[in-house]
């Protein structure tokens, strides 16, 4: 009974553990080779010029993911094709 208590909980922290490095599944890019990608530093420019304050810009799901405030001076988080950078729609959450 102890052992089968403590190989439950051993899965459990597995799962747990795994279940922070996943994407949130909010986007999904097909987006190929890292090689064929464009650096975040353009996707950084183009907000930029179009007024948003890029607070970061990370990997998830395939997608370059950025966290910024648009050019409302809204809190976004929006999604970008690493390859077009064109935005990607959305999951609701």
């Amino acid at each position: 009974m102890k052992s089968t208590f403590v190989s439950a909980l051993i899965v459990a922290a597995g799962l747990l553990a795994s279940a922070g490095s996943n994407a949130t599944g909010l986007a999904k890019c097909d987006s190929g080779a890292k090689e064929s990608w464009q650096p975040q530093a353009s996707l950084e420019k183009i907000l930029t010029e179009k007024g948003w304050k890029v607070r970061r810009i990370k990997v998830d799901g395939g997608c370059y993911e950025v966290y910024a405030l648009n050019d409302k001076g809204k809190k976004v988080e929006a999604y970008f094709h690493p390859q077009t950078l064109a935005p990607v729609p959305t999951k609701p959450r």
